[in-house]
């Protein structure tokens, strides 16, 4: 019901702007609206605390739900006339943040649309945040910043209190202050006030959509293009790690985070490659305009945010993989970018270290830290197994995006932008997913849910186990 609210905006948009799809998005809203009501009303008197079983249901139908009444206004529009699977696939697409999208002529697109699908990775972002720092850690999954010792404020108390309400209250401020700090810059570079509002949703969400099918290369202003670097950097670090720094009021405190300087590190260097590769190749011979747009696709990828200002897929050499498989580490947990997180790396490589260590000193007590911090041997084991997962899945999606008839190329790298939640491909999907046929449209949209919900609070429902007593 609350939801449906959100449909209001775009409706109005559509009036303003004078270009259509009001209607669209009216009789999106009294659908929602009255599906909502039809499921409240009957246990509206009904009071029970929400048990950790109730938790992990209600996280996977706020995404699955949510995606497919948002994609109602979209196959409801005359303009794109698309159908039910591609307004569905543009909806998860919206809300899980991928940023991956089936529509092409983006720039003659009425504005309630193209404001919906913003809105959709603004609204999905801020869902992401409250999930992954306050709700997450209280069901015992994906919350690794629970184990971090850097962890400081809200995020230390592990039991479902109404500590949440407060740190979710303090992550909306946060978030929304953000938002308008980037959408206000992105308007002082030169984008309309429209653009800029737009791409303000998209980059602190990490999401990727744009207004035009050249992404942020519409523009061809290197200002915005470092506002944005900027932007999706500050999307990418943890929001519970920008609300510690603004309390204490010292941005050292990123630095002595070890996974926002591991990541730091890891776009530096990333970025360094880049530059050297594309001058080495003549890719580009003027220093600045490489560096900007090394940085710009590494950020862009890496963060999984998706957003491109060249295409970066005809890239010389290794470079386009490189970026895509950067794309698997994604950025810190508690932040709204996708892949596996920071701080998962982290430990799987210290993890591999101290295998190699014992096998020279089969006796030894070797324990794993981040920080001051002894890790648990039982969070390096869910490491291990978050891990295994996520190939597993991963290869098994691969294998069904071949057998519908895709190349190796494009089946990966497809599956890659899905469950990393990053937007653009290599190969056919490169610029965007029109040409996909429904079946692998329909799998890369599980791909997209399974990597925003950490892939186990989606897996955990399926099991037998759940559902007995």
């Amino acid at each position: 019901m609350i939801f449906s609210t959100s449909m209001l905006v775009p409706a109005v948009m559509g009036f303003a702007y004078g270009d259509g799809e009001s209607d669209a998005f009216l009789i999106g809203f009294a659908v929602t609206l009255t599906t909502g009501t039809a499921a409240w009303w009957p246990v509206r008197h009904v009071q029970r605390e929400l048990k950790v079983r109730d938790g992990f249901l209600v996280v996977v139908l706020f995404w699955m739900v949510l995606s497919l009444f948002g994609a109602v206004p979209l196959y409801l529009a005359e303009r794109p006339d698309i159908s039910v699977t591609d307004a569905v696939f543009e909806s998860v697409s919206g809300l899980t943040t991928t940023g991956a999208t089936v529509l092409v002529g983006l720039d003659t697109l009425p504005h309630a649309v193209l404001f919906w699908r913003q809105l959709l990775h603004w609204m999905g972002g801020m869902g992401i945040i409250v999930l992954a720092v306050a709700v997450l850690p209280m069901l015992g999954v994906g919350g690794m910043q629970l184990y971090r010792a850097e962890t400081p404020g809200p995020i230390k108390d592990s039991k479902l209190t109404p500590r949440i309400r407060e740190t979710a209250k303090a992550l909306w401020y946060l978030y929304v202050s953000l938002t308008a700090l980037c959408a206000l810059v992105f308007w002082l570079a030169g984008m309309s006030a429209f653009d800029a509002v737009s791409h303000g949703f998209s980059a602190i969400a990490t999401g990727g959509f744009s207004n035009h099918d050249l992404s942020l290369g519409h523009h061809d202003n290197p200002v915005i293009e470092l506002a944005a670097i900027v932007a999706m950097l500050v999307g990418s670090i943890s929001f519970g790690m920008h609300f510690t720094v603004w309390r204490s009021a010292n941005p050292l405190t990123y630095w002595r985070d070890s996974e926002t300087r591991t990541f730091l590190i890891m776009v530096l260097a990333a970025t360094t490659v880049c530059v050297g590769v594309l001058l080495l190749s003549g890719t580009y011979v003027n220093v600045p305009e490489a560096m900007v747009k090394s940085m710009f696709q590494v950020v862009a990828i890496g963060t999984t945010t998706g957003f491109t200002t060249t295409d970066y897929s005809v890239w010389p050499t290794f470079l386009p993989m490189l970026l895509l498989l950067g794309s698997f580490v994604g950025g810190c947990a508690g932040s709204t970018t996708g892949g596996m997180k920071v701080v998962r790396f982290i430990l799987l490589a210290k993890q591999g270290t101290r295998e190699i260590t014992r096998l020279v000193h089969p006796n030894a007590e070797i324990p794993i830290k981040m920080g001051a911090k002894v890790i648990p041997d039982r969070v390096i084991q869910a490491v291990w197994g978050f891990f295994a997962v996520y190939v597993t899945v991963f290869t098994a999606m691969f294998l069904v995006l071949l057998a519908a008839g895709l190349s190796e190329l494009t089946a990966f790298s497809a599956v890659a932008a899905s469950i990393n939640n990053l937007g653009p491909g290599l190969g056919e999907v490169s610029s965007n997913m029109a040409g996909l046929p429904a079946l692998a449209k329909w799998v890369l949209c599980l791909a997209m849910l399974l990597g925003r919900l950490e892939v186990f609070t989606l897996l955990v429902i399926l099991t037998p186990a759940f559902w007995r007593h």
